[in-house]
């Protein structure tokens, strides 16, 4: 090793860091990886979706301050740097027909324009490894879909010195491998609940899977599967810390962690693009970096 490794996880809003990768990225910070959370949006319009806060007036007239703590409390647990590109939330548009996203939020930005300001990250940082969303967003919300769109574009726009020119972007910078994170896949969903049910307990994930069949998803390519069973509780624990958004006796936490750590110890990417060569599946998100670092 003659140089330092570096991880960068784009995500849109605060908690999205903390359920999507949180025990791979601590993981590596153990191991001396470099790890930078970025933040597309402050989280201005979620829900307060922990029952025992909804209700709470001052929440809810200062919900952006108690995110951005949140976000801070949870950064310390996992042990990594965060930066906010400062755009502001999209909501998630319910009801038939679907309402208009509201004036000047993040999904309605230019996404050339709006990528421009994540290639400043990633020419600050340099990543060699770089996680988002798949195109879908994961699920679709638009902020998460918006997310996805300008992380393809800075992935490669770093290194264009015409679309993005160093004088205001910073020195050009190619990083090597990005992938999508498919924590929320159903060989993991199925196995839990199966290993749940066994054990004569109540599963958390019957809905998700009667969901699955309901609206037939198509499954992704689980490319790489990272071992972080050893950092599960330090996983959950950021993830409690987004108090607003998470209730901690709720169905995110119903399975024992020690079936957790015996049935599924990993959390799992797809590799979207790749400039080294490397052998699937992979067990490190650095596979093909590590040895001509």
């Amino acid at each position: 090793m003659t140089e330092q490794l570096r991880l960068m996880a784009v995500h849109a809003h605060p908690d999205d860091e903390s359920s999507k990768g949180a025990a791979t990225m601590a993981k590596y910070v153990s191991e001396g990886v470099d790890v930078l959370v970025v933040t597309c949006t402050g989280g201005e319009r979620g829900s307060i979706l922990n029952p025992k806060l909804q209700g709470d007036t001052y929440i809810q007239e200062h919900i952006h301050e108690v995110r951005k703590k949140e976000m801070d409390e949870a950064r310390e647990i996992l042990g990594v740097k965060q930066e906010w590109l400062g755009f502001v939330d999209s909501g998630l548009p319910e009801g038939d027909p679907l309402p208009p996203l509201p004036d000047g939020c993040f999904a309605l930005e230019d996404v050339d324009k709006a990528a421009g300001e994540l290639v400043k990250q990633i020419r600050s940082f340099r990543p060699q490894v770089i996680t988002t969303y798949d195109e879908n967003g994961g699920y679709p919300h638009p902020d998460h879909i918006m997310t996805h769109k300008i992380t393809m574009v800075a992935f490669e726009g770093a290194a264009d010195t015409e679309k993005y020119p160093e004088g205001e972007y910073g020195p050009a910078y190619q990083p090597l491998k990005l992938y999508y994170n498919q924590g929320f896949n159903r060989p993991r969903t199925e196995a839990l609940h199966n290993a749940m049910l066994d054990r004569g307990l109540e599963s958390p994930y019957g809905e998700w899977l009667r969901r699955w069949d309901e609206f037939e998803r198509v499954e992704r390519t689980l490319t790489t599967h990272i071992p972080c069973a050893d950092f599960f509780e330090i996983r959950d624990k950021a993830l409690i810390a987004h108090a607003t958004q998470i209730d901690p006796d709720g169905g995110w936490f119903r399975v024992p962690m020690d079936l957790q750590k015996e049935v599924w110890p990993t959390e799992e990417y797809e590799l979207a693009k790749s400039l080294v060569d490397t052998s699937l599946p992979e067990d490190d998100l650095f596979a093909g970096i590590r040895d001509n670092a």
